[in-house]
Parts: C-alpha cells; sequence; structure tokens
C-alpha cells in the first residue's frame, strides 16, 4: 500500500529513522484522516493534537540531529480508553470518571512512550470493557468500519475499527473475555492476546477504584494491521521488572513442522454457518500447503462447563471493587482448583500438538443491539435465537487457561463482513502463534482496509 498511513509500524518506524518520512507529516496525515472519516464510526474520541504537533516536531529534529531513536520512534498511536494515560481523560467507558486525568501512565503506556511513541488520544469501549460492542453513555456508539450498522466487536472495539481505517499507526487494547480478539475479527486486523501475566496489567480501568492491581484473567496486548508488529510490539510491551521478566519459547525455524489441530465447532457453542464456512476454508488452504493438520480435536476438557467456570472468575475479576459480590474467596478458591485441572488439561493436549484452531465467535459481525444486557439479549445464529452471553464461550476457554491466542484477518464471509480465527499455543508460546497467525494471514489475503478507509 502506498499511503503510509496504512503501513505497518515498523515500516513506518524505518521510514522516519531514514529521513523518508517526517513523524510531522505522518502526524498530520492521521489527524486529517480522523477529522474525515472517526465522525461516521466514532472510534477515536479524545485528542490532543496540540501536544501531539510538538511531539512529532520534537521526535523530528531528533532525526536530523542523527541521534538515536527507539523503535517507536516519532509513530501517532492511540490507546484504548480503558488504559490510564498521563494527561488524557481516561475514563474506561464509565460516567464515574467521565473527567479523569491520570497523573501517570500505565505501565504499557510507559514502555510505547520510551520507545519512542507519539500518544495522541484514546479509543471507544463499552462500560468498564464489559461488552462485545463499544458504546457507552459519554461517548456514544462506535460501528464496524466494514458496515456501520454493525457492531466492531469489543471490548476494544474503538481501537480495532481505529486501526482498520488507518487512524493510527497501531493500538493498545486489553482482553479478559475476548477483547482484543473480537475487534480483530470483526473489523479484519491482527490482535494478540499475550499469555497471562506476561506483560504488566496495572492502569487498567475495570472498576471505579482504578487500575492498582492486576486483575485475573486479564491482559492487555497490540492491534495491528500487520504480524510483524505483534511481534514488535510485544517485545516492547514485556514485563521487564526482576524476577518476572518472562522468558518466551522462540518460534520454529520452520512453520510446516508444527503439529496443528483444529477445533472449529462444537455442539457446546455451534457456529453460525457463515462462521464454520469460513473457518473451512483456513484449513483446507493449510493442507493444500501440506502443513501438518489434524482436524477435530481438542483437550480432554468439558467445554461447557470449563466455559461456565471462567464466567465466574472473570465475573470475581470484575466484581473485585464491589463491597457486596456475592463471591467469597471460599467460592474464588474453590473455582481456581478447577482452573488449574483444566490448566493440566491444555498441557497434556500441547504435548501432542503446537497450535490449535479456535473460532473466535459463533457469529459474524452482528448489527447493533443495545436492549437489556449480556444475560437477557439475544443473538440470531442460523435462524435461531441463542444467548448473547455464548458470545464468549470460545473466546473464555482460552483466557482462563492463560494461554495465548493470536486473531489473523482472513477475509470476508458471505455477509461482506470479516471473519476471524484464534490460533492458540501452550503458555509461553506467544511467538509461535504470531508467526503462524502470519502464515494464515498471507494464505487468506491478510489485511484489507475497509472502503470508508479509502479517501479520494
Amino acid at each position: 500500500m502506498d499511503n503510509p498511513a496504512f503501513w505497518s509500524a515498523k515500516r513506518q518506524a524505518a521510514a522516519i529513522k531514514a529521513g523518508e518520512l517526517g513523524s510531522r507529516e505522518l502526524l498530520e496525515l492521521y489527524i486529517d484522516r480522523i477529522e474525515q472519516i472517526n465522525p461516521d464510526i466514532n472510534a477515536v474520541i479524545t485528542t490532543d493534537f496540540k501536544t501531539a504537533r510538538r511531539v512529532a516536531d520534537q521526535a523530528d529534529k531528533v532525526i536530523t540531529a542523527g541521534e538515536p531513536v527507539g523503535p517507536l520512534h516519532g509513530l501517532p498511536v492511540t490507546i484504548k480508553d480503558a488504559i490510564e494515560t498521563k494527561g488524557l481523560c481516561s475514563t474506561g467507558g464509565a460516567i464515574e470518571l467521565a473527567s479523569y486525568i491520570p497523573e501517570s501512565d500505565a505501565p504499557v503506556v510507559n514502555s510505547v512512550r520510551r520507545a519512542g511513541a507519539n500518544i495522541i488520544g484514546k479509543t471507544n469501549l463499552p462500560r468498564w470493557s464489559g461488552d462485545i460492542q463499544a458504546y457507552n453513555e459519554i461517548y456514544g456508539t462506535t460501528s464496524n468500519p466494514w458496515n456501520l450498522d454493525h457492531v466492531p466487536g469489543g471490548s476494544s472495539g474503538g481501537a480495532a475499527a481505529a486501526v482498520a481505517c488507518g487512524l493510527t499507526s497501531f493500538e493498545i487494547g486489553t482482553d479478559i473475555g475476548g477483547s482484543i480478539r473480537f475487534p480483530s475479527a470483526f473489523c479484519g486486523v491482527f490482535g494478540h492476546k499475550p499469555s497471562f501475566g506476561i506483560v504488566p496489567s496495572t492502569g487498567y480501568l475495570d472498576h471505579a477504584l482504578g487500575g492498582t492491581t492486576e486483575a485475573d484473567v486479564n491482559v492487555i496486548g497490540p492491534i495491528t494491521r500487520s504480524a510483524e508488529d505483534l511481534e514488535l510490539l510485544l517485545g516492547i510491551l514485556l514485563r521487564e521488572e526482576a524476577p518476572w521478566k518472562p522468558d518466551l519459547a522462540p518460534p520454529p525455524e520452520s512453520l510446516k513442522d508444527l503439529r496443528i489441530a483444529t477445533w472449529l465447532n462444537d455442539d457446546f457453542c455451534s457456529l453460525d454457518d457463515v462462521v464454520s464456512e469460513k473457518l473451512n476454508e483456513v484449513v483446507s488452504k493449510l493442507e493444500t500447503e501440506n502443513y501438518q493438520v489434524t482436524q477435530n480435536t481438542r483437550p480432554d476438557i468439558e467445554p461447557l462447563a470449563a466455559s461456565d467456570l471462567a464466567f465466574k472468575l472473570i465475573g470475581a475479576a470484575l466484581l473485585q471493587s464491589q463491597p457486596e459480590s456475592g463471591f467469597s474467596h471460599r467460592d474464588w478458591l474453590e473455582a481456581h482448583r478447577s482452573r488449574v485441572g483444566i490448566q493440566q488439561r491444555w498441557a497434556e493436549f500441547f504435548e501432542d500438538y503446537d497450535i490449535i484452531l479456535m473460532p473466535v465467535c459463533f457469529v459474524p459481525p452482528f448489527p447493533h443491539v443495545q436492549e437489556g444486557d449480556f444475560f437477557t439479549r439475544t443473538i440470531e445464529c442460523n435462524g435461531i435465537a441463542r444467548p448473547y452471553v455464548d458470545l464468549i464461550r470460545w473466546t473464555m476457554l482460552v483466557g482462563m487457561a492463560n494461554l495465548p491466542s493470536t486473531v489473523p484477518p482472513i477475509g470476508l464471509g458471505s455477509t461482506n463482513l470479516p471473519i476471524g480465527i484464534q490460533v492458540v499455543g501452550k503458555y509461553g508460546a506467544d511467538l509461535t502463534t504470531i508467526r503462524f497467525a502470519s502464515a494464515i494471514a498471507d494464505l487468506m489475503g491478510g489485511y484489507i482496509p475497509p472502503p470508508i478507509a479509502n479517501l479520494n
């Protein structure tokens, strides 16, 4: 793509370092695009272009002076509004924090700043990141850039929509039940849910007391237009403090050596035909390219019971600031004991396989639905009304087990909306899932800008 707005962050940074692209030049390009495109999708909700211009000008002076620069030097970026960002209103989508301006950055924001990024704004989300959509009473509704009548996914919906439309170099999102994976799939971009704990997650606003502690299951990770950017950003975001600095498994020398399992449908949460057709197309292409694929296999767990357990664990994490949550510490210990058993089943499974491919969601992107709540809404699947909570059953199986999951774009389904797939690996195999997701994207056509992003 000739338009720098759509380049990978790695390519943008290289061009800035070489003096072929100015940081201020790239910033002005994104500001212009935000002003033209964002009114339709409502992805970027808070901006500080005055400060961003000053930072960009300084970044260009550093290049002119020939001084050493970081890997993200001069890149204009946005951050999900659930992550504390110094000097920018950070609300978590909740009216209680409508005027909250943090005095310090979350660790992940500090990491991207130190690497040279220029933070220009925040992106939309649901209240306390608690939905598969992106709307709240402060900033309104974010729409899917492929069809404005449909949701962009959530909770990092504004983040993925901004990346898809070329409004930012990359995004940083959060994921407790699928909040990086859903919007990446629904908007046709790359997203990575890291192995739990390898990226610091304080500064995450999921309740009124703020992000002073790390919530169980929740992770923070990147959303991008390329797999190489996922790998670049993961390296920048990794926890640095001893003794917690992670030692990730190296990627394989050859992806063709990977033992790949598929678990692409199941009676516990059966798929819409539109999704199933696209996922089967991925498998067919992998087999044509002579990858080692074993279809219809999974860890020795009871998936419905496991996903119900995940509801309990995630619910406990989200209710940590409530004085009477109805979930005692004894309850959590019992749930955690069951989780450890499930994690052991996953570990045993990964003795025989390196990757398992799974759905992100049982339906494709769906129309906006804001009546009712998470537990009373329904979603149509193959002409049948299904519980709204089923949306997160496939993603929770992975999250509650603390596993890494990468979502690559795999093209449009028959409804002309993006579909995604989870590339899941054992704990710490983040680089393997990213590399294999890249291979899948290459086979399926990779990132494509939505028509709304192509300005004349």
